[in-house]
C-alpha cells in the first residue's frame, strides 16, 4: 500500500501550446488499482482501523461506481478483510471483471438516483439494505475528503513549486474536490478552484447558487458530507457536455499519448476552457481519474456510441479503433 500516491504531474503538451498555459494532470491512474480512488480506499480502511470499527477478517461493504470498490478490493487483499460491493448494472463490464477478479463479492443494482426525486431523501438504504455488514460509505464518510487533504493536495504544492493558478475537477463523493481545495485554500489562498460537472448533475445550480450522463462516478443529486462546507472554496463551475468529454477522450489518447476514461476528460475539457478564460501564463492542474482500458466496451463498442450518440460526434481518424 505505500505505492498509492505520489503520481507523477504530467504536461499535457499540445494542450499547453495551444492555450499559452501550463495545463498539467495528475495522473492518478498510476496508482496500484489505477485509479483517484486507491487514495480514499485506504484511508477509509486505515481510519476504521484506528477507530476500532474493523477487525482482522471482517467484511465490508460499499456501494459504488466501481473505482472505489476498486481500489477498497487491493486494500481489503493487503489487510485480510472480505469485501462485498454494491454497484449499478450500467458501470462498465470491466469494472465488474476487475471487481470479481480481485476476489470481491458483487451485487449488481438498478441505477437509480442518489435522492429520492418525491421525498428528496438520499436512496443510500436501497443499496445498503442488500448487506448488512461494516459500510466504509466513501459518499458520506469524510476520511475521503481528509485523504486528499493529507496527499493529493500537498503533491501538487510540491509538484508546481507552489505556482498554480487553478485547479479544476469533477466529483462523485466530493472527496477529491473537497479535500485538494481546502488545502490548495489552506496554502495558497489566491489559487482558483472550479468544479468541472457533466449536464444532467445536481451540482452545477448547487455551485453557482446554492440550490440543490456517459460519464462514471460524478454527478451528484445530493450533495455529500465531503462536499459540506465546499462552496466556500469553489470560485467557478464549468459544464461540460458528454460530446466534448468524449472528443477529449480520443483527443488525449492520439495527440498526447495519454489514455483516460471519461472523467479525466471531462477534467480536462474544465482546465482547457479555465485557460482560455485566464489567458496565457497560466498554470492549471487537474485529475487524471483513471485509465481508458476501463470503458473500452464502451468508448470503443461502435453501437453503444452510435446509440448514446456520440459516435459520430468523433472526427473520422479518431473512429479507427472503434468496432
Amino acid at each position: 500500500m505505500d505505492t498509492v500516491g505520489n503520481t507523477p504531474l504530467i504536461r499535457l503538451n499540445k494542450l499547453s501550446e495551444e492555450t499559452g498555459c501550463e495545463i498539467l494532470g495528475k495522473a492518478e491512474f498510476m496508482n496500484p488499482g489505477g485509479s483517484v480512488k486507491d487514495r480514499p480506499a485506504l484511508q477509509l480502511i486505515l481510519d476504521a482501523e484506528r477507530r476500532g470499527l474493523i477487525k482482522p477478517g471482517a467484511t465490508i461493504t460499499e456501494a459504488t461506481s466501481g473505482n472505489t470498490g476498486i481500489g477498497l478490493a487491493h486494500v481489503c487483499n493487503a489487510r485480510g478483510y472480505k469485501l462485498v460491493v454494491c454497484m449499478p448494472r450500467t458501470m462498465s463490464l470491466e469494472k465488474q471483471r476487475t471487481l470479481k477478479q480481485l476476489g470481491a463479492q458483487v451485487i449488481l443494482t438498478e441505477p437509480i438516483p442518489l435522492k429520492d426525486p418525491v421525498t428528496g431523501k438520499p436512496n443510500m438504504e436501497h443499496y445498503h439494505n442488500l448487506v448488512s455488514m461494516i459500510e466504509m460509505l466513501a459518499w458520506q464518510n469524510t476520511a475521503n475528503r481528509e485523504a486528499h487533504y493529507l496527499t493529493t493536495g500537498p503533491e501538487i504544492m510540491q509538484q508546481t513549486g507552489g505556482k498554480i493558478d487553478c485547479f479544476c475537477a469533477a466529483t462523485g463523493t466530493g472527496g477529491t474536490i473537497g479535500g485538494v481545495s481546502r488545502y490548495l485554500k489552506d496554502y495558497s489562498p489566491k489559487t482558483k478552484v472550479v468544479l468541472a460537472d457533466c449536464f444532467g448533475s445536481a451540482l452545477h445550480s448547487w455551485a453557482t447558487t446554492g440550490s440543490s450522463p456517459v460519464t462514471e462516478g460524478i454527478g451528484n443529486s445530493i450533495i455529500t458530507a465531503n462536499m459540506e462546507g465546499l462552496r466556500d472554496y469553489i470560485d467557478d463551475c464549468i459544464q461540460i457536455p458528454d460530446p466534448d468529454a468524449i472528443r477529449m477522450v480520443f483527443r488525449l489518447l492520439y495527440d498526447e499519448a495519454i489514455f483516460v476514461g471519461g472523467s479525466a476528460a471531462l477534467n480536462v475539457c474544465a482546465a482547457v476552457e479555465m485557460a482560455k478564460r485566464l489567458g496565457p501564463g497560466h498554470t492549471i492542474v487537474t485529475i487524471l481519474c483513471d485509465s481508458g482500458f476501463r470503458y473500452g466496451s464502451k468508448f470503443f463498442n461502435k453501437q453503444w456510441m452510435q446509440e448514446k450518440k456520440l459516435y459520430d460526434c468523433l472526427p473520422p481518424e479518431h473512429r479507427a479503433g472503434i468496432e
